[in-house]
């Protein structure tokens, strides 16, 4: 049974479509690009399009790409101090990923101290008497 609302709605559809309204839609002809949205629970669907539509993200994602940013700004800097500081910032970075996912500590991601210890161990062997 068709109520009221639906009723209306249906007519203004008609209207338009004898107007022509819909012959030059931008796609039209072309098929539909769904999302395939599977994976995700029945009851977080709603809320998951409407934080895409919105350009929202998760702060895990949001975490990671700070930590691939903060690496790559790394890779190309020469100024120990700075470098120190951003190497610090990273590691922060890395806690905070690995706080979040609040999972079994054997997935979390191991800071990056390696290069800083091996600077420092390859310095104790160049001083005498060591």
């Amino acid at each position: 049974m068709i109520t009221g609302f639906e009723k209306i709605v249906e007519e203004r559809i008609k209207q338009s479509q004898k107007k022509g309204e819909f012959d030059n839609l931008a796609g039209a002809g072309k098929p539909l690009n769904i999302e395939d949205i599977s994976r995700i629970p029945e009851d977080l669907r709603l809320a998951y399009k409407i934080l895409k539509n919105a350009d929202c993200v998760p702060p895990e994602i949001e975490t990671k790409k700070e930590i691939r940013n903060t690496e790559a700004l790394l890779e190309n800097m020469t100024d120990e101090k700075l470098k120190y500081k951003t190497l610090k910032k990273l590691n922060y970075l890395i806690l905070k990923l690995n706080t979040l996912r609040k999972g079994a500590v054997k997935f979390e991601i191991p800071q990056k101290y390696e290069e800083r210890v091996v600077d420092c161990l390859s310095s104790n062997k160049s001083k005498p008497g060591r």
